[in-house]
This record gives structure tokens, C-alpha cells and sequence, in this order.
């Protein structure tokens, strides 16, 4: 059975930029939602001990229901785990370098960041990903995420950002892009460091 995972910060440690609010209902309702649907879905089924990264890389197409709560648990996890309320800044040693190799300087990724971000229609996710040892921006639909054989990118995700409504429109109403701007200042650069070196 997999469990809802507690946040590593209060509710409202992230204020100004995400709301207390939004952080409760984030968390306890729809975090809590894909976490007992995906328990669910793979009750006596061939994925019931394997990890949530053995799932995602082994379902098909297909699985509908383990596909949008599976992504929904790990992409949230992840979420969580890359906000600090000691977030922002730049990124430092080995993941700055590879981000300048990728995108020219930390600006230029975060412009490109952003409008991937704007872009995806609809609900869905901007991620940060490794492939082979180079950085790449790439957006999914719905939960969908790198780890997955079908997506729309495939690799290792290092960074991901929720861009459905539920993440930000209680405080930031239909402006995402002032929701992604205050995502830049929560951003735990170490966390995405340590998982950017243990993706190589």
C-alpha cells in the first residue's frame, strides 16, 4: 500500500508565493485522491509490490487508471520534494554547469522553463529532465510523466512543475505565469542537484 507522504515543510511555509490554502487542498485532497486511487487500481494486480518507478516504466497505454494515479502519486511526490521555504536563488556546482551547457545561462533556461510551462494546454506538467547525461525542458498531459515508455519525453525527471489549475488558481487565479515566476522563488536547487547527480 503506498501512503500519502507528509510534507517536509508546514502548509504555509512557502507563503507569499503558494498559499496555505492551496498547499492543504493540494496535498490532503487531490495528492491524498491519486494516493488511494492508485491502491486501487493495483490491488491484485502484477504491479502491487514493485516500486512507484517500476510501475511507471512497465505499464502500457492503456492502464488508465494506474496511469493517471500512478503519476499522479510520483509526480506530487517529487513536487513536494523540490519546493523549500529556503527555495529560489540560482542552482550551483555540477547541475549550474550542465543548465549553462544546455540553455546558455540560468536565465535563458528560465525563459525557456516558463513558456513550456504557458504552453501546455490543459492540465498537465513542465519538467526538468535528464536524457543520456544532457539537460532538456519537455511538458506532459494530465499526470502523465518522463518515466513513462509512451510519453512525450522520455528520461529522467529532476525537476517537475504542476501546471493544473488545482496548483495555483486559489491564489493566482487564471495567471500561471505569475504562479510559475513565485515557483522560481521556491525552488530547492540542492534537492535538484543531489537528484540530478544520482540521475547520472
Amino acid at each position: 500500500m503506498f501512503k500519502l507522504p507528509e510534507l517536509p515543510y508546514d502548509y504555509n511555509a512557502l507563503e507569499p508565493y503558494i498559499d496555505e490554502a492551496t498547499m492543504r487542498v493540494h496535498h490532503l485532497g487531490h495528492h491524498q485522491g491519486y494516493t488511494n486511487g492508485l491502491n486501487a487500481a493495483i490491488e491484485g494486480t502484477c504491479y502491487e509490490n514493485m516500486s512507484i518507478e517500476e510501475i511507471l516504466k512497465k505499464i502500457h497505454v492503456s492502464e488508465t487508471a494506474i496511469r493517471n494515479n500512478g503519476g499522479g502519486y510520483y509526480n506530487h511526490n517529487l513536487y513536494w520534494s523540490i519546493m523549500s521555504p529556503n527555495g529560489g536563488g540560482e542552482p550551483t556546482g555540477s547541475l549550474a554547469d550542465a543548465i549553462k551547457d544546455a540553455f546558455g545561462s540560468f536565465e535563458n533556461f528560465k525563459d525557456q522553463f516558463k513558456k513550456a510551462g504557458l504552453s501546455r494546454f490543459g492540465s498537465g506538467w513542465t519538467w526538468l529532465l535528464n536524457r543520456h547525461g544532457k539537460l532538456s525542458i519537455c511538458t506532459t498531459p494530465n499526470q502523465d510523466n518522463p518515466l513513462m515508455r509512451f510519453s512525450e519525453c522520455i528520461g529522467t525527471p529532476i525537476l517537475g512543475m504542476d501546471v493544473w489549475e488545482h496548483a495555483y488558481y486559489l491564489k493566482h487565479q487564471n495567471k500561471r505565469g505569475n504562479y510559475i515566476d513565485d515557483f522560481f522563488n521556491v525552488i530547492n536547487w540542492e534537492e535538484v542537484k543531489r537528484r540530478f547527480e544520482e540521475s547520472k
